[in-house]
């Protein structure tokens, strides 16, 4: 809220910072609000100004036989990469904040690392180790190294987590004669399940979205959504693209709304507990 107390220049410096920040979120936002119109328009190309409106192009997407192995190799590969990345992620995160251990810091480095080292490296290293052992286009090799790519998502969001997690829950579950996998499933597990969801949540939209490793790691047979839209581009430029590209949006709209409500709700879990 603006001050009546503000000298001049506080106000120019007020209102020049909010004109900057408007002037970045169009330049994130507009690509994604140009290609939607794209997807309704009744021509067969991608061009301004649209020649009528027409759901032609998403009719064409739900009817080909490709776009649909597509999203359908995308649903197999994403949830079980998601599965593998939830289960190692979570399992990495509650090893790496129990305490301090010789060589934490080079272990939490190689765990970080696959968001860091460029896709396209991970890409040649994956084929290169799967290929020889006649994986290379497989769906057990894209699986496989797509949850590598998601684990480190896990890992920070369930990490974030057990920052704010009091440890006196679990030894109370204790002494109450709980197990310790009882404690994990009845407590811990429980007040971290927003993190888990969250990192999840991240780790299913890098799969979703990835197309650098699954150029690399699949086939025909295996060709993911994204890998489809790439080729598309390259092969045959038509506005089922675009379509396919407004699907993705809301798909990522939906997430990231998930996402903010998760947020909200382990920000409450946290008060909770103090």
């Amino acid at each position: 809220m603006l001050s009546p107390y503000m000298s001049p220049v506080e106000r120019v410096w007020f209102y020049s910072l909010r004109i900057l920040c408007g002037l970045i979120l169009l330049f994130l936002i507009l690509p994604v609000l140009v290609i939607i119109p794209l997807s309704f328009n009744s021509g067969s190309f991608l061009v301004y100004p649209l020649q009528g409106f027409s759901l032609h192009w998403y009719q064409d997407f739900f009817a080909s036989a490709e776009w649909m192995r597509a999203l359908r190799n995308s649903i197999i590969v994403a949830p079980a990469a998601t599965a593998l990345a939830m289960v190692f992620g979570t399992l990495a995160a509650i090893g790496l904040t129990r305490g301090d251990f010789p060589g934490k810091p080079l272990v939490m480095a190689l765990v970080i690392s696959p968001m860091v080292v460029p896709v396209v490296i991970i890409g040649v290293a994956s084929y290169l180790f799967f290929a020889p052992l006649g994986l290379g286009n497989s769906f057990f090799s894209l699986i496989v190294v797509h949850a590598v790519l998601g684990v480190p998502f896990v890992i920070i969001t369930v990490s974030a987590t057990l920052q704010g997690f009091n440890h006196n829950l679990v030894r109370a579950a204790a002494s109450l004669g709980a197990s310790p996998l009882t404690a994990f499933r009845r407590v811990t597990l429980p007040l971290i399940a927003p993190g888990v969801i969250s990192g999840a949540l991240f780790a299913f939209a890098t799969s979703f979205d990835e197309v650098v490793v699954t150029l690399f790691l699949a086939g025909p047979e295996q060709a993911t959504l994204p890998r489809q839209m790439f080729s598309g581009i390259r092969e045959n430029l038509s506005p089922t693209i675009a379509a396919a590209a407004t699907l993705l949006i809301v798909f990522s709209v939906i997430l990231l709304l998930t996402l903010e409500w998760l947020r909200g709700r382990s920000e409450k879990l946290r008060t909770t507990q103090v």
